[in-house]
């Protein structure tokens, strides 16, 4: 009897443990996720705030979840990088969104391939444009803070226009940067990083993966990505290169993820140029 009382204990340990770590890993609450990236010359901090795959996904009345979540990190600006809108959910939330934020700090948007799955894409970037956000298709802006000038780069999904295209928009708002300062490639696709870094680009700041959607800390990093597969290499997280440095968000979206997120957070990214 001894040892079957010892067994049920056991199986009862398991089973609870099992409940533990089910319920820890299907909370996907939003995170504010930091990254410090040097830039190797002198001058003013920057602080960004990415945004990507928010997919109108609802974060509260108005979104104040999320525009208060970005108002706690004083971000310089504000960079939007693909899938704010969904091709399913309607577009108000995100409306809501980009018209909200962009009355405070200095926005900029890149498409994702969602928006051109909606068969909308011109009337959200209208949308956006209009908001006082500016959408970047193969464009650069040079951003000053303080005694720090940035390059905003930003190029269009190839969801439609194709990778060629892309990068020939890549090359159109390299040559429009200011050679002197910090550049930044705004793009929703991670997957093309090999691509990228044959351009004079310093920081990648992508989306799209959303995560893998399932992750073990430590062990996975992510189970399925688009347009990587399984065991995606870039899922989320900083990756660093000779030169040039790539951060991927997990991104934003809840309600639309056909299967739930493990492991996964949410995220608000913010990224420091020092």
């Amino acid at each position: 009897m001894k040892g079957k009382k010892k067994k049920i204990i056991v199986l009862l340990s398991v089973l609870l443990a099992a409940v533990i770590l089910f319920v820890m890993g299907m909370n996907d609450s939003m995170k504010t996720v930091k990254y410090t990236v040097e830039t190797h010359s002198e001058g003013d901090s920057v602080r960004i705030a990415l945004i990507t795959d928010l997919h109108s996904c609802k974060y509260g009345d108005g979104q104040l979840d999320l525009i208060n979540a970005v108002d706690a990190q004083k971000p310089d600006m504000v960079l939007m990088g693909g899938d704010i809108f969904d091709d399913a959910l309607p577009l108000e939330n995100a409306e809501i969104f980009v018209r909200s934020i962009a009355q405070k700090y200095p926005c900029f948007y890149v498409s994702g391939n969602h928006e051109y799955w909606s068969g909308n894409v011109d009337e959200i970037k209208q949308t956006v444009r209009d908001a006082g956000i500016t959408v970047l298709e193969g464009e650069c802006r040079t951003v000053r803070v303080g005694n720090r000038a940035v390059n905003i780069c930003g190029v269009d999904d190839p969801t439609e226009i194709g990778e060629e295209a892309m990068f020939g928009q890549l090359e159109q708002a390299l040559a429009a940067a200011d050679k002197e300062a910090f550049t930044v490639l705004l793009s929703h696709r991670p997957e093309l990083i090999d691509k990228y870094l044959n351009y004079e680009v310093d920081l990648v700041l992508a989306g799209h993966a959303h995560g893998g959607q399932w992750r073990i800390p430590g062990i996975l990093n992510g189970l399925y990505a688009p347009d990587q597969g399984f065991f995606p290499k870039y899922a989320g997280g900083r990756y660093d290169f000779d030169g040039a440095t790539m951060i991927v968000s997990r991104g934003l979206a809840h309600e639309t993820t056909r299967i739930p997120r493990f492991f996964n957070h949410r995220e608000l990214v913010v990224i420091d140029l020092v």
